[in-house]
């Protein structure tokens, strides 16, 4: 990476060092997955021919009841497997969600830094900012933007490194900022999002099974998630302020990168250009009131009425984050004169998802890696085997709250998907934990904790390599080992601190929410 300066280390900056090395020796993404791929297919047929199998209980996702089920390691070298990995090579890249995520983020966000809106927008917040107070905004609105589900990854991230580039600190910095506060905190928020509504929902099954009149409701969480955003946004600054950018010294851009950051006052033709997207936004704003204020309106669900929870608005948030992005992109270029017409914003989109050609082939070596791995069942069969060790160790309620958040940070490392781990973990620890007297709302906030932080140094995030991109256009050297190094601290150090809120705020007996 590109620094200037030689400042004596910490050991554990050497240590850091040391890992970015080792990391960055591995083969490209797409030749890791590759193995793991073959290692996966060598695996599943050990297993299998050992008969590898689990029984366990577990709440049905389509009728909520209580089932008894078996779960045994399937071979993909057996006759069932060699079928599956023939024919579910197009739908496995198909129902990769993270695909078409990505691309439609990008319509949105290739017009709005094609015309300008994104840099003029990071210079009008480095002028109004302090600069003490940008590393926790950018910490702070990562973690708040999990309520679009992934477009946090998308969209904050880089806009984390550009902010940073735009006031002369180093923009890897940035990134690793982003990406700790959208994947660190993944599931908790001051809002009420979609994925609340599922793992309330399934809460309240495993609760039953205890108390048939114990129920929770979508708030159950909400003021251990409110301190749990604050709380994580100062962890999340402090790691970023004092081990991160101290590590990574000065950032010597190139000319290129160097000019585009030149004079941070705007000129008359990039004000008028955030006028007119302000007018733009303004606009898209009245048009969805329309969808979702009036009773009845169609992005409300459809049932219950409810806008914020289960809603086709809530449920659809990355059309809204395209569309604000495209209008207020447009907007903008017609009023600074970078982006007149439709054919030049269409160009625009173009150039951007021409620029995704590496990831999308990534991605497609990814996908069947996760279909085959979980196709096998071995994620599953290692997260029941980990839970039935710790049910047995027979320790006291906090201690096994503890416990619990351990083994879910671990199984988060194989299955990162919050709602799969729930349905299994669910069942098991909300009755055991009730029958000690813990209340299933404890439970649901130390499964937040244990699965959220894994998320930002897991290889198997579906984002993980896209992040690895985002650093390659500041560091042509950056790769797996140079993202592990940089994630390791945060990891840590949320992991440490925020185990160690949910202790206090138990025994303390602080309420966990509505």
């Amino acid at each position: 990476m590109s620094t200037a300066g030689a400042v004596p280390k910490t050991v554990m900056q050497r240590f850091l060092d040391g890992v970015e090395k080792v990391g960055n020796m591995v083969p490209h993404p797409v030749i890791i997955f590759l193995i793991l791929i073959a290692g996966v297919i060598a695996l599943s047929a050990v297993l299998g021919i050992f008969g590898t199998s689990v029984t366990f209980e577990r709440i049905n996702p389509d009728t909520h009841e209580l089932e008894s089920a078996t779960t045994s390691i399937r071979s993909l070298l057996n006759t069932d497997g060699i079928r599956f990995m023939y024919v579910s090579l197009i739908p496995n890249f198909m129902s990769f969600t993270a695909v078409g995520l990505m691309i439609a983020a990008m319509i949105g966000a290739g017009v709005a830094e094609e015309s300008g809106l994104v840099t003029a927008l990071i210079r009008k917040l480095v002028i109004v900012s302090p600069r003490w107070a940008l590393t926790y905004i950018l910490a702070f609105v990562g973690i708040i933007a999990s309520v679009a589900a992934d477009a946090g990854y998308l969209v904050l991230i880089p806009l984390a490194g550009i902010a940073y580039l735009a006031v002369g600190r180093h923009p890897l910095a940035g990134l690793a900022l982003g990406f700790a506060a959208v994947a660190g905190a993944f599931t908790v928020n001051m809002l009420i999002k979609p994925l609340d509504a599922v793992l309330v929902e399934f809460t309240n099954d495993a609760a039953h099974l205890v108390d048939a009149n114990r129920s929770i409701g979508l708030a159950s969480n909400i003021w251990f998630s409110i301190a749990s955003v604050l709380f994580l946004t100062g962890v999340i600054a402090f790691v970023s302020d004092r081990m991160i950018e101290p590590r990574l010294g000065t950032y010597v851009p190139d000319e290129d990168a160097e000019r585009a950051n030149e004079g941070a006052a705007l000129s008359a033709s990039e004000s008028r250009g955030l006028r007119f997207a302000s007018f733009g936004l303004i606009g898209l704003v009245i048009v969805f009131c329309l969808l979702t204020l009036p009773g009845g309106a169609p992005l409300r669900n459809a049932e219950t009425g409810e806008l914020i929870g289960n809603s086709p608005f809530m449920n659809g948030l990355i059309a809204l984050i395209m569309l604000v992005f495209l209008v207020s992109g447009w907007c903008y270029g017609i009023g600074a004169g970078t982006l007149r017409t439709l054919t030049e914003v269409i160009t625009a989109v173009e150039k951007s998802i021409r620029n995704l050609g590496g990831t999308i082939f990534l991605f497609f070596v990814l996908s069947q890696f996760v279909a085959y791995f979980t196709y096998t069942n071995m994620g599953t069969v290692m997260a029941l085997s980990l839970s039935s060790a710790l049910q047995a160790a027979n320790i006291g309620a906090l201690p096994l709250l503890l416990g619990f958040i351990i083994v879910v940070a671990i199984i988060d490392l194989l299955l990162t998907g919050a709602i799969a781990k729930w349905a299994i973990f669910a069942p098991v620890f909300v009755p055991l934990l009730m029958k000690l007297g813990v209340e299933p709302e404890a439970v649901l906030a130390a499964y937040r904790v244990g699965d959220s932080p894994m998320n930002a140094i897991t290889p198997l995030n579906a984002y993980f390599a896209l992040i690895v991109g985002f650093a390659q256009k500041y560091d042509r050297s950056a790769g797996v080992g140079t993202i592990v190094s940089l994630m390791l601290p945060y990891v840590i150090w949320m992991f440490v601190l925020w185990t160690l809120l949910f202790a206090v705020w138990k025994m303390v007996g602080l309420p966990w929410g509505l």
